[in-house]
């Protein structure tokens, strides 16, 4: 049996498409807080520039679109979900509400019980 690490081949440039959408959503966060003196509307738009071109960037490599196929893969699995009706939410809160009420009582006997064995009983100091 033979262990030969498998090497993939890829464009050469896909890595570099990568770095480079990186860098254009860092630039669009620098540019985002470097324009603080500017209105809204110019910060933001600094910020979805450098989205916008790192999307387009990503969009042109090969880890890019394979990724993106796994986000719409992720949302079309998303819809699949069958979502629990206002009522059974509302009952399945009210349970974990419950639970947490019982857990909390429970452990709040254990500690009084273990302070007074362990202060009054063993220790002999009466509180």
């Amino acid at each position: 049996m033979s262990n030969h690490p498998v090497q993939t081949v890829g464009e050469p440039g896909n890595k570099l498409k990568v770095i480079l959408a990186v860098l254009a959503v860092v630039a669009g966060v620098v540019g985002f807080y470097f324009l603080s003196g500017q209105s809204g509307l110019v910060r933001a738009g600094a910020l979805v520039a450098g989205l916008v071109v790192a999307v387009a960037l990503a969009w042109t490599s090969t880890q890019g679109r394979e990724f993106l196929g796994f986000a719409k893969e992720a949302v079309r699995e998303t819809k699949k979900v069958v979502w629990p009706t206002r009522k059974e939410a509302m009952q399945i809160t009210a349970i974990v509400f419950a639970f947490v009420l019982v857990m909390a009582i429970f452990l709040w006997g254990i500690d009084k019980l273990l302070e007074v064995l362990l202060y009054d009983v063993i220790l002999g100091w009466k509180q």
